[in-house]
């Protein structure tokens, strides 16, 4: 099975941070992982480090093992409309991208 990345650049609605987060961590990353193909996530804050690369605060990261993206997609856009989607989260500004595996993990040391 090929690897993938789902990479998901986001934003809590206004005053809703907090929300937000609990939300993302108890909830949404288990409902995602629920569906065919996703095999984990992390989530983590943006920091100032590459200025401009992202106007948003949060970076949700899903790794995916398929030989099919498009149907884990499409499995995710069936999944959805069950998903307790939060109006914590500004899905009105998320963004994502997709990227796939070309070379094996290398580690330090």
């Amino acid at each position: 099975m090929a690897k993938h990345v789902l990479l998901v650049f986001s934003d809590p609605t206004e005053g809703k941070e907090d929300e937000y987060n609990r939300w993302y961590d108890e909830v949404h990353l288990g409902e995602v992982l629920a569906v065919e193909g996703f095999v984990s996530a992390q989530r983590f804050k943006v920091s100032d480090v590459a200025p401009g690369l992202t106007e948003h605060k949060y970076l949700a990261i899903y790794n995916l093992e398929t030989d099919d993206t498009g149907q884990v997609m499409k499995s995710l856009g069936e999944a959805l409309p069950s998903m307790n989607i939060s109006d914590a989260f500004n899905s009105a500004t998320a963004k994502t991208c997709m990227a796939g595996e070309i070379s094996k993990l290398i580690e330090a040391g």
